[in-house]
């Protein structure tokens, strides 16, 4: 019987910290949670301004000559619409995200104002394997959009130089991460183009 009245007694004391750890667990997540909202609240303008001088950074880079531009959408895809000082449309300047490898690839491709070829292509984020797939954000790789033709699609060749006026060279060891860009940039120019 004394064996029972212990039972009970350690029982009691068991709930009661495990009680306690759940109260002192759920206090600090919120804590935490409540520190971190803060934060992200404060630091927001700035992520805000940042996002904005990495867009017009890209567009720049990739549509040459760009003064001014209007944001548009269609479908899923955001695109700016670029011009020159003296108001002449320079181009479209294409946002095109999609999955590489590891994770999430957005970029930022212009095309000329017919439509017709692609004056560049900026990788803004990757997160593909470092050493590999991770160089589709080189320069090398990059360089590679400049004047390719839109018509037809972007394709990729493996172990040898590009023969057509639409194709790029993969990434040696990285095929999967090169295809995903191609893919990418297809996708979104095709919603663009077809507005």
């Amino acid at each position: 019987m004394g064996e029972g009245i212990i039972g009970v007694r350690v029982n009691k004391i068991i709930m009661k910290k495990l009680v306690y750890m759940i109260i002192v667990l759920t206090v600090i997540g919120l804590v935490s949670g409540g520190v971190l909202s803060v934060v992200y609240s404060a630091m927001l303008p700035k992520i805000e301004a940042n996002l904005v001088k990495a867009t017009d950074e890209a567009i720049f880079e990739v549509l040459p000559g760009t003064k001014t531009y209007q944001q548009k959408s269609v479908e899923d895809v955001i695109y700016y619409e670029c011009f020159d000082a003296t108001g002449a449309k320079v181009g479209t300047a294409v946002v095109c995200d999609g999955n590489g490898y590891q994770g999430e690839i957005k970029m930022m491709v212009g095309i000329n104002a017919d439509m017709t070829k692609f004056t560049g292509m900026s990788v803004l984020e990757q997160v593909e394997t470092p050493g590999l797939g991770a160089k589709i954000a080189e320069q090398s790789f990059e360089n590679q959009f400049k004047n390719l033709v839109t018509n037809p699609p972007i394709e990729y060749v493996k172990s040898k130089k590009p023969e057509q006026d639409n194709q790029i060279e993969a990434i040696t060891g990285a095929t999967i991460s090169s295809r995903a860009v191609v893919n990418i940039i297809n996708k979104a120019v095709a919603e663009v183009i077809s507005r």
